[in-house]
């Protein structure tokens, strides 16, 4: 569908302006993130098992992710982080935590030093 298209797409072009990193999509969560899953069902792969950095196909899969496993594991998540703008912005949600805020408001900041 469409959204595999889109990671299919981001995935190509991540790797031509980046081809010293090990980029691996469209992949799914559990083959990335667990090394028995990503054994079986990704053998070949340099990522799968072990990913730390996660491109969603859109911002409504983005946020499921993003605040699943934020409230479920009680990781130090920052974001979203908007990209391709003149100057540095950044959202918080409704339900941001004190931490959260403060964590934006720094990577915000870093991000306008240039």
């Amino acid at each position: 569908g469409p959204d595999v298209d889109a990671v299919v797409e981001a995935t190509r072009l991540a790797r031509e302006k980046a081809p010293e990193l090990a980029i691996e999509g469209p992949i799914q969560f559990d083959a990335a993130v667990d090394a028995a899953v990503a054994e079986k069902k990704l053998p070949e792969s340099e990522v799968a098992g072990r990913a730390t950095v996660f491109v969603f196909p859109s911002l409504e899969a983005g946020n499921i992710g993003y605040k699943a496993v934020q409230r479920s594991s009680g990781a130090v998540a920052v974001g979203p982080v908007l990209q391709g703008l003149n100057k540095p912005v950044n959202d918080l949600s409704r339900g941001a935590l004190v931490e959260d805020i403060v964590n934006t408001v720094a990577l915000t900041a870093v991000q306008a030093q240039g």
